[in-house]
């Protein structure tokens, strides 16, 4: 392995390519411990209220770097929260009135610094009372200091007031929807957001000691997360992450598995000949004219499309391929080898002689190769994925790739969400391919010095 290493060291690319291997290496473990695997597919498959706070079809928060108009993130107030306390100065006073009359008032102040109008305005009330039910007002606060009345209602249950929803306030203060009516600066005739300090305040009257009044603000923005959101309200950052040690883990053991089947099968084939180099070499043959995606496809659709049945299937289908031949002209060369006779002479067994004298042999062919295939099954499962036969639990890229294709994910100009997925393949691809190519030049005598 020293010696291994002393030559890598000697091209730049693969240096590049076992750096890049080892990040995603390091990303997959920091994935498996952080999100573990039921908490991902949970969050994927949106089990409770985990996609509410998220907005629709939100870019990543990292393109406002690259643009002079900044777009709006996503900002949640929840007077549950002391970290969202802190951050936007949420208020809650407590006052009490005339007998078991009491006024509760909640104000979410923030900053709105941004060039464009969020997507949606939402306010979820979480009332505590037994039978008097409370009476809320909500109302808005511009910079220049308009206050705008926007409900008045009793609560009697939990209760989400979507904002951008609300016809009746479409039709009172503009013909814009709500989300931009709200924010536009009254003194331009286009519709331009109004910068500055913004507050809605909820005011409620509850009529026992006991009761309380709980809110959540939430301001959806165009951007969010390091990755952004699908049409779902998804996080992609869950897949984009998830999706690493998937790829790597199908790609791994599909080529460990079938590269080495293949290897021992070709040397058995050799060594025993006859009928049974004769029976493997006719099942390879026809093997490799079989149709390999379309049984995949056949495999998915009648059977079972988990992660694990297609990599079996992949590994099956892979065994008696190409490969057979190329290591049975190599088993054919090394058998006649002196030390062979001599292992033979000595009684050495067939067996001790395949595992300890033939393979051994090819292992500086067997390496390289092995590395150089592994991008080809994590493209396969993301072929698969994009052709609609990927795990349906399982959030993968070319799960990602998929959706994206399947909701005109590019008509619509949301290039990022097929990007990061197609972006992080052809890298992974790349490095695999540079690391193997060099592997390739130190273990084969005919190309080293190329």
């Amino acid at each position: 392995m020293k010696t291994i290493f002393a030559e890598l060291r000697r091209y730049p690319s693969a240096i590049g390519g076992v750096v890049v291997i080892a990040v995603l290496i390091c990303l997959s473990i920091y994935t498996v411990i952080a999100i573990p695997y039921n908490e991902a597919t949970r969050l994927w498959r949106g089990a409770g209220d985990t996609w509410e706070d998220m907005p629709k079809n939100a870019q990543p928060a990292w393109v406002n770097f690259f643009r002079k108009s900044k777009l709006p993130e996503t900002m949640i107030l929840d007077t549950q929260q002391a970290f969202a306390a802190d951050k936007f100065g949420i208020e809650k006073t407590i006052q009490k009135g005339s007998g078991s009359k009491f006024t509760i008032t909640i104000s979410f102040a923030f900053d709105y610094l941004y060039d464009a109008f969020p997507q949606a305005l939402t306010v979820y009330l979480t009332p505590v009372f037994k039978t008097g039910r409370p009476f809320v007002t909500i109302s808005w606060i511009t910079p220049d200091g308009r206050e705008i009345q926007l409900r008045e209602f009793k609560l009697t249950a939990p209760e989400t007031y979507r904002i951008s929803q609300d016809t009746r306030l479409k039709k009172a203060i503009s013909d814009l929807p709500p989300e931009q009516a709200l924010f536009s600066d009254p003194a331009y005739t286009t519709s331009t957001p109004l910068k500055g300090k913004y507050a809605l305040r909820v005011v409620a009257t509850v009529f026992e000691e006991d009761a309380d009044l709980d809110a959540k603000f939430i301001i959806y923005g165009q951007v969010y997360g390091i990755a952004g959101t699908d049409h779902l309200r998804r996080d992609l950052k869950i897949a984009l992450m998830w999706g690493t040690p998937i790829a790597l883990a199908f790609g791994l053991l599909a080529a460990f598995g079938t590269t080495l089947t293949t290897m021992i099968i070709a040397a058995i084939g050799v060594w025993f000949g006859g009928w049974v180099d004769s029976v493997i070499q006719r099942f390879t043959e026809v093997n490799m004219i079989l149709p390999y995606l379309p049984i995949l496809v056949m495999v998915g659709a009648l059977y079972s499309r988990t992660i694990w049945t297609m990599l079996g299937a992949s590994i099956l289908l892979n065994i008696f391929g190409a490969g057979i031949k190329s290591y049975r002209s190599i088993f054919i060369q090394v058998r006649e080898s002196p030390y062979i006779e001599a292992a033979r002479t000595y009684g050495a067994g067939n067996l001790r002689i395949i595992f300890n004298y033939l393979i051994p042999r090819i292992v500086p062919v067997l390496i390289p190769q092995l590395v150089t295939v592994i991008p080809t099954f994590v493209f396969l499962e993301a072929t698969l994925a994009v052709l609609g036969l990927g795990d349906p639990v399982i959030p993968t890229w070319g799960k990602l790739i998929d959706d994206a294709r399947a909701n005109g994910a590019l008509f619509q100009g949301h290039y990022y969400w097929v990007l990061e997925p197609s972006i992080l393949l052809m890298v992974t691809g790349l490095a695999f391919a540079l690391v193997g190519f060099a592997l390739d030049r130190i273990f084969n005598p005919k190309l080293r010095g190329v």
